[in-house]
């Protein structure tokens, strides 16, 4: 393993003008890790990774390499671009191992991060580093969110999540599980018991509806419910399954099917093309998954799914929809069109803004329409990656720190 991460590191050109970083979300300094690893110094790559990424070994992992930075490799115009993710993998894993992070000494001041998935891990790590007392309100019994409950064993081992809590924990980050801000308390409590300031990071884990006759049936469930805890399915999905949608949920959803004892899946696209990764459809296609496209769902029956043909234009957009429709038989229906906020935050506190799509409201800096409270991932975007939710993650952090250092501080210094 170590060979083939060295010799594939010297297939790095340096180039001057690094087009894999200009594709990277991040922005992550790859020309300069793969040097620094290439140079002996394993320990400092592991740094630059992680102080640009605190997730790096996680993304090194379900990033969409293909799209981001090894997409853009010059190497990749005549050749094989250079697999950065692999290089990055084994340099953070085996930091994450040594890892004792520092801390600047404790300023006093309580911060409260709600929700402890991608976003929620940057910002109360990022914040415990620079001295603050943070506490972390998760709604579920660990620390994760879309990385333990919604991306599957197989592509994103749980054992790396874990040691992510190890090291929270370490920093002296306090961690409170089942417990949904909003329901026995709010933030209204949270700034009465001495939080100075509260990030929001509560992800998007609600499912989208299709709103057809028959979604309510037995043998109807929906993805992201699925996918947090496929065990609990097993003896309820039959040999055969369609699946409405074709992003990355659905991909999961149908390798985890198949891993499952579902030997008949087809993923069902309403237009004719997929959403998901190029990675994540062959991998469901060559584990058994068969596409079906240009199929609109218009009801759920005991025996299957009602579909009408549909006609799209060269964007791929919809152009019409058949007024004739015919059965695909299954045992089980997943939905996974997408998904919506965790909200509940959000519409049970005064002051706080949201969009049409039931978004939290930020400024530039992250701020929410009220003062002192903070957003970021999911919450903010959307349903998007994991490196995104990061990068504006450390972003918020940084915002935060900033909003402190001006409302506490410096009326503690007068």
């Amino acid at each position: 393993m170590a060979h083939n991460v060295i010799a594939e590191a010297k297939r790095c050109l340096n180039c001057k003008k690094p087009l894999c970083m200009q594709g990277c979300p991040i922005s992550t300094p790859i020309p300069n890790f793969i040097q620094t690893f290439l140079k002996g110094d394993i320990d400092e790559a592991g740094r630059m990774l992680f102080d640009n990424n605190p997730l790096s070994v996680v993304c090194s992992i379900v990033c969409n390499h293909g799209n981001q930075c090894q997409g853009h490799c010059i190497r990749g115009l005549k050749g094989e671009p250079v697999e950065v993710s692999t290089i990055e993998n084994f340099i953070s894993e085996r930091y994450l191992d040594s890892l004792e992070l520092q801390r600047q000494p404790s300023n006093g001041i309580k911060v409260a991060v709600v929700g402890a998935g991608p976003a929620g891990i940057t910002i109360s790590i990022k914040m415990a580093q620079l001295g603050y007392d943070v506490t972390v309100f998760e709604s579920k019994s660990d620390i994760g969110g879309v990385l333990r409950f919604g991306i599957p064993e197989f592509r994103l081992p749980k054992s790396i999540v874990d040691r992510y809590k190890s090291l929270m924990l370490r920093l002296g980050i306090k961690l409170k599980f089942n417990v949904t801000i909003g329901k026995a308390f709010g933030i209204e409590e949270l700034f009465r018991d001495g939080f100075k300031a509260i990030s929001i990071g509560t992800g998007v884990t609600w499912p989208i509806a299709l709103n057809i006759k028959g979604e309510t049936l037995g043998h109807v469930h929906y993805g992201v419910h699925f996918l947090e805890k496929p065990e609990a399915y097993r003896d309820q999905l039959g040999k055969s399954m369609v699946i409405i949608g074709a992003g990355n949920v659905a991909m999961d959803v149908a390798r985890t099917a198949l891993r499952m004892g579902v030997k008949d899946v087809k993923i069902t696209v309403r237009s004719d093309t997929y959403s998901a990764s190029d990675e994540e459809k062959e991998y469901a296609e060559i584990e058994g998954a068969e596409f079906v496209y240009n199929k609109q769902p218009v009801e759920i029956t005991d025996d299957g799914v009602m579909f009408a043909d549909t006609v799209c234009d060269e964007q791929h957009r919809l152009v019409s929809v058949s007024d004739f429709s015919s059965l695909m038989p299954c045992d089980s229906v997943m939905i996974c069109i997408s998904q919506r906020p965790s909200n509940m935050i959000l519409t049970q506190t005064k002051g706080l803004e949201t969009n049409e799509r039931g978004l939290a409201k930020i400024a530039d800096n992250g701020e929410t329409t009220r003062e002192g409270v903070f957003a970021s991932g999911d919450v903010v975007k959307g349903a998007k990656t994991v490196v995104e939710a990061v990068e504006q993650s450390k972003r918020v952090a940084y915002a935060m720190h900033e909003y402190l250092q001006s409302a506490c501080l410096n009326k503690h210094d007068n």
